[in-house]
């Protein structure tokens, strides 16, 4: 199993990492339970005290984890930094508001008469110790937004990161510890794939949380589902963008090209198919195209950089696979659609027109800096290309009419609609998909509740 720094840019092999032994891993999973026996009485005052302290810390890091992301799997620097300040944000979110979002409920006052009781109460219990395995993209806030609400709700985290990525998931535990949380409390695990499987037989961990592929999805929630434990899945998307004719073009295209590019476009919420209506395909393609050909490509330490290079030779090769299979389905490629010469595992911003059911392109995701055009005639046809994929995690629109707004938040197969804007996340709201992007939600009061012992206690008069 090779867990290593491999710098994307430049394909050097920068520190290489033994994974730990079963002796280690047993050890370490002792160490939640034990943790979690004396973590879960402790206030909420006292978690947000901690997490409090854990942001401020994370905040002033912001320059030094942000290169070693860059390091680790490519990011612009200034996206990196970015992530590392919106991870700050979402602890002091989750810290000022967890003990609202737990606090116990009572039910309606003529309900528990009903039932012979004195009083009802529905109150919020941890679990105890969560799995969460984590992918490179996002290599801090795809971890973050889990162990936020996961321990200010009282658990205890297990970390398998993705083995490119193993000095910022070392990062992560030492935070934790530096911000004055017991040690057992996030702990991570510096292990391949393969040893998944037996971490979440173990009776001791309780639930697990996963982001990343389909099939890493179905086998955590194979295992998980033979255990009777507890699963929260973020995969794969390919989401819509959708263009009707009452749309502010300029505006529309401008944000498309961020939406498409953001991370390199190696996000599951990032825009991937822009469907746009056939009154105003034309000159909306011709703007995406142009904007998508400024954007600079190179060193992403560099300061003035738009788009990186892929996080491995491998996912370069994918991407390219899929444009190259649609090209000689017919695609026409508007821009990009060349690897470059020189080290690095470079790919331009691409845009492909003519897409057709048959190309792999219309049905897997493209995960880097590829976007797809199609031609819409009508707010009907819109609706079916969109939905016409395996994935619904997010999806945009851009109309200025109401009617058109209340149709495609009715019909459109996502866990989000963002109406005239970009798809983001944010502390606050719920985030998760449908169909093959996944089940559960993260974030919000939604999110916090998910690793939780929904508990109703009853007392008779």
């Amino acid at each position: 199993m090779h867990i290593a720094t491999v710098n994307p840019a430049t394909g050097e092999t920068v520190k290489t990492y033994h994974p730990m032994d079963e002796e280690e891993i047993g050890h370490r999973i002792q160490l939640a339970e034990a943790t979690f026996r004396t973590y879960r009485t402790t206030t909420f005052e006292e978690r947000a005290r901690l997490m409090h302290r854990a942001a401020d810390i994370l905040d002033e890091d912001r320059d030094t984890i942000g290169r070693v992301i860059t390091t680790e799997m490519g990011k612009p620097v200034k996206q990196a930094r970015a992530e590392a300040a919106k991870c700050a944000k979402a602890m002091h979110w989750y810290a000022d508001h967890a003990a609202d979002l737990l606090a116990d409920e009572e039910p309606d006052a003529a309900d528990v008469k009903d039932s012979g009781a004195s009083r009802v109460l529905v109150r919020y219990r941890p679990l105890g110790p969560v799995l969460a395995v984590m992918p490179w993209n996002f290599p801090l806030w795809q971890v973050v937004r889990f162990a936020a609400p996961a321990l200010m709700a009282g658990n205890v985290g297990l970390l398998k990161h993705a083995s490119n990525v193993p000095q910022t998931a070392l990062y992560l535990e030492d935070l934790f510890h530096r911000a004055g949380f017991t040690e057992g409390c996030f702990q991570t695990l510096l292990i391949g794939s393969a040893a998944v499987d037996e971490i979440l037989r173990d009776e001791r961990v309780k639930a697990a949380t996963l982001t990343g592929s389909e099939p890493a999805g179905r086998a955590v929630a194979s295992t998980a589902g033979e255990m009777v434990k507890k699963t929260v899945l973020e995969l794969g998307g390919s989401d819509p963008y959708v263009v009707m004719p009452s749309a502010d073009l300029d505006r529309a295209a401008e944000v498309a090209v961020t939406a498409r590019v953001q991370n390199t476009g190696q996000s599951c919420i990032a825009a991937k198919r822009f469907i746009v209506h056939t009154d105003v395909y034309d000159a909306f393609a011709e703007r995406f195209t142009e904007g998508m050909r400024a954007l600079k490509v190179g060193d992403p330490m560099d300061e003035e950089t738009d788009v990186g290079p892929l996080s491995s030779e491998r996912g370069r090769a994918d991407l390219e696979e899929l444009v190259d299979d649609a090209v000689r389905a017919g695609a026409t490629v508007l821009c990009g659609g060349e690897r470059p010469d020189g080290p690095g595992w470079f790919y331009p911003p691409t845009v492909l027109a003519g897409i057709g059911r048959e190309m792999r392109i219309h049905r897997e995701e493209a995960f880097g800096p590829v976007a797809t055009l199609y031609r819409a005639a009508d707010l009907d046809e819109a609706v079916l290309i969109a939905n016409d994929t395996s994935f619904g995690l997010s999806s945009n629109v851009w109309t200025r009419e109401e009617a058109e707004v209340e149709r495609f938040v009715r019909d459109l197969e996502a866990g989000s609609v963002y109406v005239n804007g970009m798809t983001a996340s944010h502390p606050a709201f719920p985030f998760g998909g449908v169909k093959r992007s996944g089940y559960g939600r993260e974030l919000s009061g939604h999110g916090i509740r998910e690793f939780c012992n929904i508990t109703t206690v009853w007392q008779g008069a």
